[in-house]
């Protein structure tokens, strides 16, 4: 297949199905930079109310530059990979303090920008510039495999390498925006990982997959995560009014965000087996929770949550002190930023 018409006829598939997005209607590289880093990792459905409430509460980047990471972070709690909310705070201070809140408009530059990998700047290039650099996503690697048949290994080097030369072959210099856009709708809604709508797709006569019945294999994927499972006891350690957390520092995956007392193991066990050697066995567990399981790309976390009153406050600071907790009150843990994990747990408790 010629590559204008390949790209001609994925633009008109495009423009005839779309869905109307709202960072569809700007050519704000803010907005557009805002959407793209919420969905990664992110459905559409769910990232929609993230964004239209980022852009809210920071309508332009200088107000997302000065807030502070705390209220990023809680406006980020649901997401997950929070990586992603402080990359994003640290780049919109980049932008204000380096370039005076103007978003370089090349595909190069934007890559140097903290949290802005090749996929992100395409887009942001892409979409506001019209600079005609591809796109390649999930859906790209997808839609590009089958059509064309490729059988490079998407996880590898080599084969992005390869799927990204490609797609830049066929992009439409004149319309990279919207050729960007179709290839990554057409995976989304047309060439779906499972089902793919074969029967009537515009490529059904051309599509390699489709003629040799390859839609399972294709594309072609090696790498897979290992999931590791974690069993966690939480303590809700109180004092009349007020429960201890601590926020989580280092390379933590919920860097920045606050939790409770916290006991780790690798396999199941009693909570009185994990108490053994610490103080809090000397107290009396209120209420317990059953196990609740929360599913990440590469963790299954199976975690329990235990209610421990200490009634002397003396006891309860020195606690607190010794394990490096804070005591805040209900109505400020409501403001501070959980993993969901926590937060779905409070709101039941």
């Amino acid at each position: 297949m010629k590559k204008k018409l390949f790209a001609s006829k994925i633009v008109e598939w495009y423009e005839e199905n779309k869905r109307t997005l709202p960072w569809r209607q700007t050519k704000d590289p803010y907005k557009i930079w805002l959407s793209e880093i919420i969905l990664q990792q992110t459905r559409v459905a769910q990232g929609l109310p993230y964004y239209q409430q980022f852009v809210k509460t920071f309508p332009m980047v200088f107000d997302l530059a000065k807030a502070p990471q705390q209220e990023v972070l809680r406006l980020w709690q649901g997401l997950g990979y929070y990586s992603r909310a402080r990359n994003l705070h640290e780049c919109a201070k980049s932008i204000v303090d380096n370039f005076n809140g103007k978003f370089p408009d090349t595909f190069e530059e934007l890559k140097k920008l903290k949290g802005i990998g090749s996929y992100t700047a395409a887009a942001i290039s892409s979409f506001a510039f019209k600079e005609p650099v591809a796109v390649v996503d999930g859906n790209v690697f997808r839609v590009l495999a089958r059509i064309f048949g490729i059988e490079k290994d998407i996880s590898s080097p080599e084969g992005k390498r390869f799927f990204f030369k490609q797609a830049n072959e066929l992009i439409s210099i004149e319309a990279p925006d919207l050729f960007n856009q179709a290839m990554m709708e057409f995976g989304a809604l047309h060439c779906l990982p499972q089902n793919p709508k074969c029967e009537d797709c515009i490529f059904a006569k051309t599509c390699i997959a489709n003629i040799n019945g390859l839609q399972k294999e294709l594309p072609i994927k090696s790498k897979k995560l290992k999931v590791r499972r974690r069993y966690l006891f939480y303590f809700l350690i109180q004092h009349k009014d007020q429960l201890l957390m601590k926020e989580r520092g280092g390379n933590d995956i919920w860097q920045g965000l606050y939790d409770f007392y916290l006991m780790e193991s690798k396999k199941p066990q009693k909570v009185e087996s994990m108490l053994k050697e610490n103080i809090l066995k000397n107290y009396q567990i209120e209420t317990r929770s059953k196990p609740i399981k929360h599913i990440l790309s590469h963790q299954q976390l199976i975690a329990k949550f235990f209610h421990v009153e200490i009634k002397s406050k003396k006891e309860f600071l020195k606690f607190a002190q010794a394990n490096q907790l804070k005591a805040h009150s209900k109505e400020e843990i409501d403001r501070l930023p959980k993993p969901i994990l926590i937060e779905k747990y409070l709101k039941s408790f």
